[in-house]
């Protein structure tokens, strides 16, 4: 019994200081954390330039308002003019892209919140446009159901009254048309 407690006591002993295996041990343990860490973070990069794009394509749609070129355009063709010049295909699919356009009387008065895509689980179809005319004030809003992954440790972007694994973003402009 003394010689197997010796060797149980000496095992553990050496086990102990052995640290061959203890870098393999602390990466598995650190790695998940790691991985999730660097999803999110790509992520969240996407996401953010996604959102960029879709903010320059509305200031350049409010630019073609605002200087009368958008107000013959229907909003089928005014959203197929906006997708083919100003959003990549590979970012965005256009199909799902709304655009609002609206006119008010004043600043004070318009509104940008962002509109819901989705009235009690079903996606709304009827948005506003109404192109305006010189001296109107004018609001113009690009919305998008941006698709998200949840990553490995349950990171989500998804919003909260959309679909699963969905984020509504939105690029919009304010501004009043310029005699022309």
């Amino acid at each position: 019994m003394r010689k197997f407690i010796r060797r149980l006591v000496c095992a553990t002993a050496r086990l102990g200081v052995e640290e061959r295996a203890a870098s393999a041990v602390e990466f598995a343990l650190i790695l998940p954390a790691f991985v999730a860490l660097l999803f999110a973070a790509f992520q969240v990069a996407v996401f953010l330039f996604a959102q960029q794009v879709l903010q320059n394509a509305a200031n350049e749609a409010g630019r073609l308002f605002m200087t009368g070129q958008g107000q013959s355009d229907t909003q089928a063709a005014f959203k197929t003019q906006i997708c083919n010049n100003y959003l990549p295909s590979i970012l965005f699919n256009c199909n799902s892209l709304v655009v609002v356009a609206q006119t008010y009387t004043s600043f004070a008065a318009a509104s940008t919140s962002m509109p819901a895509l989705y009235n009690n689980g079903q996606p709304v179809t009827n948005w506003a446009y109404t192109p305006g005319t010189p001296g109107q004030i004018m609001v113009v809003q690009l919305i998008y159901p941006w698709s998200v992954v949840t990553g490995p440790l349950g990171f989500s972007l998804a919003s909260a009254g959309m679909p699963k694994n969905t984020s509504e973003m939105m690029g919009v402009t304010a501004f009043r048309i310029e005699p022309y």
